[in-house]
């Protein structure tokens, strides 16, 4: 080692015994398990912070100084995370030598300094990741390695991909294939926005760039506002991971103006729009519906039963079917959606009609294979609606004259349609506990005053539905109709 190497060497070994390297605990859990943060600090002028993959839990943390040593007298302890705590370190360590070597150390910023200790940690991951240069295969890349880690399902993974491909037709387009992911800039996402919003433009003008594409992904109209934002949420949500391992230092999202960017991430909703009591019962007694549309409405009634959401209506299954003492049959899951941040369990009691449902199909309906598109799902509750005469006015905001304007019901026919539905039911069935005026909006006395259980929430969404009250035995034989 050259005399520059050891007297460096020797400066940051000195920084250590100087607690300028320590772990640093910021949270005010008493319990539980946290990600460790490191803090580099080196006279006045540098004061770093790292923030690890290591999770470790409170009581392995209290055996240890902040300079990651076992305290004094503490015979038992975590030995994988004192060596986990070692090498993270030993990586900080090396990583601010190396920039030191390249700077003088108070023009060190948090980005790169946080980029070289993952390439220390990770070399052979940084060392493919400098091999990808242009945005859509970094983008590419960031899609499969979140797939992979668990950061988000398959399901947001064929989100994912569908953007990948529009951003790659926007880079063709506009001559941007080599564009590295720092040099996006906010006038390039204005632009890619613009493209997504009326991309069905380019689709006759560039027909060999949709030639591989699913017909079901080709734009044949303009987009709506909230997919538009959809999107570039995606697309935020990698550039806020580059900007995580240090690869680069601003995204795009922040270039772009704060007035500007709340415009074009912000969601527009129209009045809700859902169907009466008597709209419902039109669709579900309504006798001659075509073979072509019958599994459609038998789909989309059961859906209106439940209020669930499209992505975890697919995943059902009659494993997911279970009885209560009381003879109640009910679906139980885990909203997919929500998962990562509440674990906990929906719990919807079955109406009659549902029953009937279930037991003809077992969930087997081919109709969920394809929701969007102009053979899907959401197309054909439209046929439906249409078929069955659900034609009253309802309001929309039309983007094109930024007014708003009357279709017939049966225009906004989707699977949420089905959600908003059943809410707005049983919604009705429900006197506001606020409304006495003991209590303010929100109040969290109300809620330890009153607990609705299963068989409460059945006879009510029996009543809201105008179905029949039964129990079943734990075959779902129906036993007893008309009293519980």
């Amino acid at each position: 080692m050259c005399n520059y190497g050891n007297v460096l060497y020797n400066h940051l070994i000195h920084i250590v015994e100087m607690k300028g390297l320590t772990i640093f605990l910021r949270t005010t859990k008493k319990e539980g398990t946290i990600r460790l943060r490191f803090r580099l600090r080196d006279g006045r002028e540098v004061d770093l912070y790292h923030k690890s993959e290591i999770r470790a839990d409170l009581s392995d943390i209290e055996k240890f100084t902040p300079e990651g040593e076992v305290k004094p007298r503490v015979s038992l302890y975590n030995k994988r995370l004192k060596n986990d705590i070692d090498v993270e370190m030993s990586a900080i360590i090396a990583a601010y030598g190396k920039l030191c070597k390249k700077k003088e150390k108070r023009f060190i910023t948090n980005v790169e300094f946080e980029k070289t200790i993952s390439e220390e940690l990770n070399p052979d991951k940084a060392k493919t990741l400098s091999e990808v240069t242009d945005i859509y295969h970094r983008f590419e890349r960031y899609i499969e390695e979140g797939c992979t880690d668990g950061i988000f399902g398959k399901a947001r993974q064929r989100h994912y991909k569908v953007l990948l491909n529009e951003l790659k037709r926007f880079l063709i387009i506009s001559k941007l294939t080599s564009l590295p992911p720092a040099d996006f800039t906010g006038d390039m996402l204005i632009d890619f926005r613009r493209f997504l919003i009326d991309e069905y433009t380019f689709v006759e003008e560039y027909p060999k760039l949709y030639q591989a594409e699913d017909v079901r992904n080709i734009p044949k109209e303009r987009r709506s506002q909230n997919t538009v934002v959809t999107k570039l949420r995606e697309l935020q949500a990698f550039y806020n991971e580059l900007i995580a391992r240090g690869e680069i230092e601003k995204s795009p999202f922040a270039l772009v103006g704060k007035h500007r960017k709340r415009i074009m991430m912000r969601e527009q909703y129209d009045a809700p729009v859902c169907l009466t009591l008597e709209e419902f019962e039109k669709i579900l007694n309504k006798s001659d519906v075509p073979a072509t549309l019958k599994e459609t409405r038998d789909c989309f009634l059961l859906q209106c039963a439940f209020g669930c959401r499209i992505s975890d209506y697919k995943q059902f299954s009659m494993k997911k079917i279970g009885t209560s003492e009381d003879g109640i049959p009910f679906i139980h899951y885990v909203p997919q959606k929500t998962i990562k941040n509440d674990r906990e369990e929906v719990v919807t009691p079955i109406l009659r009609y549902a029953m009937d449902i279930i037991k003809e199909y077992q969930f087997n309906f081919g109709i969920l294979k394809y929701v969007s598109g102009h053979q899907g799902y959401n197309a054909k509750i439209k046929s439906l609606l249409k078929f069955c005469d659900i034609d009253r006015p309802v309001s929309y905001y039309d983007i094109d004259s930024n007014d708003m304007k009357e279709r017939p019901l049966y225009e906004a026919g989707c699977s949420k349609l089905a959600r908003k539905t059943f809410v707005d039911l049983i919604n009705k069935m429900q006197i506001n506990m606020y409304l006495g005026g003991l209590h303010k909006q929100g109040s969290d006395a109300v809620k330890r005053y009153t607990n609705i259980g299963l068989k409460e929430r059945f006879m009510l969404y029996s009543v809201a539905f105008n179905q029949p009250i039964y129990k079943v035995d734990n075959e779902l034989n129906i036993i007893n109709e008309g009293e519980l």
